[in-house]
């Protein structure tokens, strides 16, 4: 993959790792691409039913771009969006229904935060931080920052940071619902492995549908998204782990689901 982005396989969960300690993580040309690559990769290998994204270290999760080594594009914004989708997608696509847990392990700056965010779960470290500075240089999150903040947590608290660029702590993330767990850092990715393990104990295909009816309920009326969940629901009611769920329950032992 690269040396700037690990990329492993264990079981049914794929692990990615910003591998740039020394830089506080942050996204050079190499990991974002190394980023798209792995994102697709997990996408389409059926074997692997939930993925685990963390930093190198206990100082950075990742400090977003590396403004050293990211040069302004030679061609115009124009160009790039329409000819090459936006560029390299470092986070999660919206469309994948595989669930994504973010292991926070320390500062989630700018496009890190925006990696985060776009996991469906997210525990960090006690000693995390999180922020966008973007607005200091004149900027703003480019990578999805302004949306996803503003349905992670209150509007006010959103508002705050990313108006002032002002960072929260792990305590502050957790008290306001970023963060669902905080873990002492030497038990941050083992408790990932867990909800990971956890999430695998279940049918993959009732996973990815419970994933879909609750992010596109959300772009909806209710009206809307309680047909969009009798629909997913009864597109699961024949799938063979469906039956294979209550066999199992019958039968008092563990379910095989095969995500069929």
């Amino acid at each position: 993959m690269s040396a700037s982005l690990l990329y492993e396989k264990e079981g049914r969960v794929a692990t990615l790792v910003l591998n740039r300690p020394d830089a506080a993580n942050a996204l050079d040309p190499e990991t974002m691409d190394a980023l798209a690559a792995a994102w697709e990769d997990f996408a389409r290998d059926d074997e692997v039913w939930v993925a685990i994204i963390t930093g190198a270290g206990d100082r950075f999760f990742c400090a977003g771009a590396d403004l050293k080594k990211t040069p302004p594009p030679p061609e115009s914004f124009a160009v790039g969006l329409f000819s090459r989708d936006g560029g390299p997608r470092i986070a999660p696509p919206p469309d994948l229904w595989k669930p994504t847990i973010a292991a926070i392990n320390g500062m989630a700056i700018g496009g890190g935060l925006e990696i985060a965010l776009a996991c469906d779960l997210r525990i960090a470290s006690e000693t995390a931080q999180f922020g966008f500075g973007e607005v200091r240089v004149a900027s703003i999150p480019g990578q999805g920052g302004t949306q996803r903040l503003t349905r992670a947590v209150p509007m006010a608290v959103a508002m705050k940071m990313l108006l002032t660029g002002q960072r929260i702590d792990a305590r502050e993330a957790w008290r306001v619902g970023l963060v669902s767990d905080l873990c002492p850092p030497d038990q941050l990715i083992e408790s990932a492995r867990g909800l990971a393990r956890a999430i695998c104990e279940n049918g993959p295909l009732a996973v990815r549908a419970a994933k879909m009816a609750a992010l596109e309920g959300l772009n909806v009326p209710l009206r809307s998204g309680l047909l969009l969940e009798s629909q997913l629901w009864g597109i699961l009611r024949d799938t063979e782990d469906r039956i294979e769920g209550r066999k199992a329950f019958g039968e008092k032992r563990p379910p095989n689901y095969r995500g069929r």
